[in-house]
């Protein structure tokens, strides 16, 4: 897919992967709307890719008729949607039961699924309707779905049931999505990051840093969020490369804690 002139939506995109990928996508030529939680973060990250480029929409991404409402919205003002990067996520720390025996929290675990895999489902549904509506370009394409995984789906660490539960299904996903929609023109592929140099991230002590570094294999360092925003670019414009999951992660196979 040619993105210059093209329509992207980027969940999460006011900070971290997903204000790299807006990033790359508004180099590229594409005007990008951006869905968060972070309405300060999200109008500095308009301001920062400039008006005409891009807009911002506070939203929260497991909720049904307000996405279906956005979309509608982004359709009328920009007439589509090509591109759909979903990057919004969060994160806990939590075993099955604690060292006291008391079991995790089921409400906090069922937090944890709504935002990272209903919201992943509720954006691409929502995404792929749009699409579908699009005229073919000359590669029959009408559009690109992006998720983000993690490599916690393959290698997740102790303490992140919930989480790896959330990016595993997101993996799972993957296939049955783009064959769901290969008849309509829409690509469906995943990305599963290994550790990058997030703003959460790089706000942990130095030697916990150092000591995740140490077992990465090559390159020893952290993944730079414009290394995921550049796969994010290559995928929209590979148009043979689809349902696939692809691990962008220096090599690394996380250990048990």
């Amino acid at each position: 897919m040619n993105l210059n002139n093209k329509v992207a939506v980027v969940t999460g995109g006011a900070s971290g992967l997903g204000r790299a990928a807006a990033q790359a996508l508004v180099e590229r030529g594409a005007t990008v709307v951006i869905f968060d939680m972070n309405a300060a973060a999200g109008e500095t990250a308009v301001q920062e890719l400039g008006a005409s480029k891009a807009r911002f929409m506070k939203l929260d991404v497991s909720s049904g008729a307000n996405v279906e409402a956005a979309f509608a919205q982004i359709v009328s003002d920009l007439g589509r949607v090509d591109v759909c990067v979903n990057c919004a996520g969060i994160g806990i720390a939590v075993k099955t039961i604690s060292r006291e025996g008391i079991p995790h929290d089921l409400d906090l675990y069922r937090k944890v699924i709504e935002v990272n895999l209903i919201g992943t489902f509720n954006i691409a549904r929502c995404a792929a309707a749009a699409m579908a509506r699009n005229t073919p370009d000359e590669k029959s394409e009408k559009g690109v779905i992006v998720n983000t995984a993690s490599i916690a789906a393959f290698d997740g660490q102790m303490g992140q049931v919930a989480y790896s539960s959330t990016k595993g299904g997101i993996v799972g996903m993957t296939l049955p999505m783009a064959r769901d929609l290969a008849s309509e023109g829409i690509r469906v592929n995943t990305i599963a990051p290994g550790v990058m140099a997030t703003p959460l991230m790089m706000g942990m002590p130095q030697n916990v840093q150092d000591a995740i570094v140490s077992n990465i294999p090559f390159p020893k360092r952290l993944g730079d969020p414009a290394e995921f925003a550049q796969l994010v670019v290559h995928i929209a414009e590979n148009s043979y490369l689809n349902g696939e999951t692809i691990r962008l992660d220096g090599g690394v196979r996380m250990q048990p804690r």
